[in-house]
């Protein structure tokens, strides 16, 4: 049997400058519009995208506490969608509540590939 395997659907941090984190992704040259994924033509428009990088601050949209267990998970834990400054919107992990409109900073990714954010100041 032959055991296939799907591309993680999280987007990728990598360190950026002074300890924050940035999000790879692609903008597209017809229109602007910015993903988090490495997609192979722009999701708006089908123009071509060039690579490009996001963060590492951003504002939150929509914030929650999990306090369902999942596999890998203990909750409760913070989750929160963050708008990153002139990037796309990505799914985050907190390291607890956080008010919607609060400014966040990605933090570098771990070893488990999940999206973090601290709140800054």
């Amino acid at each position: 049997m032959t055991r296939v395997t799907t591309p993680d659907p999280r987007p990728r941090v990598v360190a950026g400058a002074e300890g924050g984190g940035l999000v790879e992704g692609r903008r597209c040259t017809a229109c602007a519009e910015v993903v988090a994924f490495a997609w192979p033509a722009c999701p708006a428009c089908g123009g071509p995208v060039e690579p490009a990088r996001f963060g590492p601050e951003g504002t939150v949209w929509s914030a929650t506490v999990v306090r369902v267990p999942v596999p890998g998970r203990t909750p409760p834990y913070g989750m929160a969608y963050v708008d990153l400054d002139d990037g796309p919107r990505v799914l985050a992990h907190t390291g607890g509540p956080v008010p919607i409109g609060a400014r966040v900073r990605l933090v570098p990714g771990g070893d488990d590939g999940d999206v973090r954010v601290e709140v800054v100041g």
